[in-house]
């Protein structure tokens, strides 16, 4: 961490966080022959369809396994009741190519063997699914970490890369190397993966991979010659299990707001040994335009002064996005897990005596919150409401993953996110 920065402060306690399973409701949008299977209560069937905001009869691609009375107490087979579900529910949904088995706390807390449920189920339909399993549990994880889980699964069926002949910049290398791909890891919109991945191909940068790709079964190779940039900063897990196949990670800020997103796509560009010259020529002309729409927001982020709640992980690239795009002033920035090898280029470009937390305490955050009076808070939905009635406007932190915000075109957008609350708390008359 750069010594510019003051250690952080360290707490545990009670937490205000959703759990892990509301990543299902991005993840079965980007896949859509893959199945997501909570076993968990009807709390968690609950969750995640008012998270989804799904009508029962519209046959999403997720649903939920229910653990009874009689499987908590031990009274009952939970395993040959998820057995027959899952037998019905793949005579049902012929089109499922890959179904994940997801951990909640109530699985967790009667120790349910996902693991080894997978491994039976994938035996008892070899050949017409893929069978993976993650947890999604509250109790080990925060809500933006479910995608890491999942990722995690979908590592292992990774192929190797097959041999080539070099980059597909053009550079030399004698045949049987692996050819060289760029790797973007993290759940984008499908609009903003297709304008990145674009603008990667007038970079010259046409072998381009995602995880997760648009279909489960469509899995891109990686090993040697895979070069790994991050647009989600959760993914530790997933970065990690990567680089143990022989991917180099790109060192980049992620891509939130126009000076982050080009410094991301600067970062991939020199790991490939692009000309900075055609970098300049294909982005500084975005950077213009995206600064003309941010300028409105930033007149009301200006000067504005920030507490952001520990909750998704997104905290620290967006606390840089706004102070350095927008000027805001840095109170406090709070992070569930401070994964210092993945924040390193956004720890470097926070601005000196910012003030970082890891983990949580609720109450005494709230209580510097109320101590340092800031004028707009980013937090979960469960503190929004009594902190508006405190006077101090809030930022709900679950829109930020359910909006598209990557990307210097996107910038605009991401900002007037945060100018929106303010903006109408200032028009609210109290008497």
């Amino acid at each position: 961490m750069t010594t510019t920065l003051p250690p952080p402060i360290k707490e545990s306690g009670q937490r205000e966080v959703f759990c892990g399973l509301t990543s299902i409701v991005w993840l079965h949008r980007r896949m859509p022959d893959a199945f997501f299977l909570v076993v968990g209560s009807r709390t968690c069937a609950h969750l995640i369809q008012s998270a989804a905001g799904v009508m029962i009869f519209a046959e999403p691609r997720f649903g939920t396994a229910i653990l009874g009375e009689r499987d908590l107490a031990g009274l009952a087979d939970a395993n040959d009741e998820l057995d027959r579900l899952v037998a019905q529910l793949l005579a049902r949904r012929p089109e499922i190519r890959t179904l994940f088995l997801v951990g909640s706390c109530p699985s967790e807390v009667i120790k349910l063997d996902l693991a080894k449920a997978a491994e039976r189920l994938g035996a008892q339909h070899r050949g017409r699914v893929t069978v993976l399993n993650y947890s999604g549990s509250g109790i080990e994880t925060t809500f933006t970490q479910g995608e890491d889980g999942a990722l995690q699964a979908l590592v292992p069926l990774m192929g190797a890369p097959e041999a080539g002949t070099g980059a597909s910049t053009g550079g030399g290398g004698g045949t049987g190397r692996a050819a060289e791909q760029l790797l973007i890891a993290g759940t984008l919109a499908d609009a903003v993966e297709d304008r990145l991945v674009n603008l990667f191909a007038r970079l010259g940068l046409d072998n381009v991979a995602t995880l997760p790709p648009r279909r489960s079964t469509q899995l891109p190779r990686v090993g040697p010659g895979t070069k790994l940039l991050l647009a989600q900063p959760y993914l530790s897990g997933t970065a990690r299990a990567l680089i143990d196949r022989g991917a180099e990670l790109i060192r980049a800020p992620y891509p939130l707001g126009i000076t982050g997103s080009r410094a991301w796509m600067a970062a991939a560009a020199a790991a490939f040994g692009i000309d900075p010259a055609l970098v300049s020529a294909v982005l500084d002309p975005l950077v213009e335009r995206g600064q003309r729409a941010m300028a409105p927001h930033r007149e009301t982020l200006a000067g504005k002064r920030l507490f952001l709640m520990p909750d998704s992980q997104l905290e620290i690239p967006l606390a840089r996005f706004l102070s350095q795009d927008c000027g805001m002033e840095l109170v406090e920035v709070g992070t569930p897990y401070l994964d210092r090898q993945l924040m390193a280029a956004e720890l470097e470009q926070l601005p000196p005596g910012t003030q970082l937390s890891e983990g949580q305490h609720v109450e005494k955050q709230l209580e510097r919150v109320m101590a340092q009076r800031p004028d707009l808070v980013v937090c979960g939905l469960g503190l929004a409401n009594p902190l508006e009635a405190q006077g101090i406007a809030t930022k709900w932190s679950i829109e930020l993953v359910f909006s598209p915000i990557h990307g210097i075109d996107q910038a605009a957008d991401l900002a007037e996110l945060f100018a929106r609350p303010l903006r109408r708390r200032g028009a609210l008359t109290f008497t």
